[in-house]
C-alpha cells in the first residue's frame, strides 16, 4: 500500500483490521513525523489509533487496546532513527532500511514486563525502568 493510502485509511479508520499490524505502527508513524513536528504527530496517533480500536470493536482491557507508553515509545524510536539515518523515499523503504524497528520485542530491552504492562504504562507515559530511551542530538523537523 503507498503512503498515501496508508495515511487515509488510517485517518479515516477504513483501514482493515487486518491489515493493521506493527509493520504500519511504524509506517504511520514515519509519515507522521515526516509530516509533523513531534507533539503533533503524537496527538494524532493517540487519536486515530483510539478513532481505529472504536471501529476495529478493540475492547480496552489491560492487554488490548490504546497504550500510552508503548505509543509514545515507539515514536520516539522511530523520531530517533529518522534523526541519525534521515528519512527514505517511503515508509515501505524506510521500514526496510531499519530492521532495527521490526522487531516488537525492542521496547523489551527498556522496560521490564511488570512495568509495561501496568496500568499505569497504559494510560500514561512512563519512563523505562531498565535502560532508557536513546536520545537524538540532532533535531528533526518536517520539512
Amino acid at each position: 500500500m503507498d503512503d498515501e493510502s496508508l495515511i487515509q485509511q488510517f485517518e479515516t479508520a477504513t483501514l482493515p483490521q487486518e491489515q493493521w499490524h506493527h509493520p504500519q505502527h511504524i509506517k504511520v508513524a514515519y509519515l507522521y513525523l515526516r509530516r509533523y513536528p513531534f507533539e503533533t504527530a503524537l496527538a494524532r496517533m493517540r487519536e486515530k489509533l483510539n478513532a481505529l480500536n472504536i471501529v476495529h470493536k478493540v475492547p480496552d482491557l489491560p492487554t488490548r487496546g490504546y497504550h500510552e507508553t508503548m505509543t509514545q515509545a515507539w515514536l520516539r524510536l522511530v523520531h530517533l532513527t529518522i534523526c541519525e539515518y534521515g528519512p527514505a523515499e517511503t515508509a515501505d523503504v524506510f521500514y526496510e532500511q531499519n530492521p532495527q524497528l521490526s522487531e516488537k520485542k525492542t521496547l523489551r530491552l527498556f522496560y521490564s514486563r511488570d512495568l509495561l504492562m501496568s496500568p499505569q504504562a497504559k494510560i500514561e507515559f512512563v519512563e523505562p525502568d531498565l535502560a532508557p530511551l536513546p536520545r537524538s542530538v540532532r533535531p528533526h523537523s518536517p520539512p
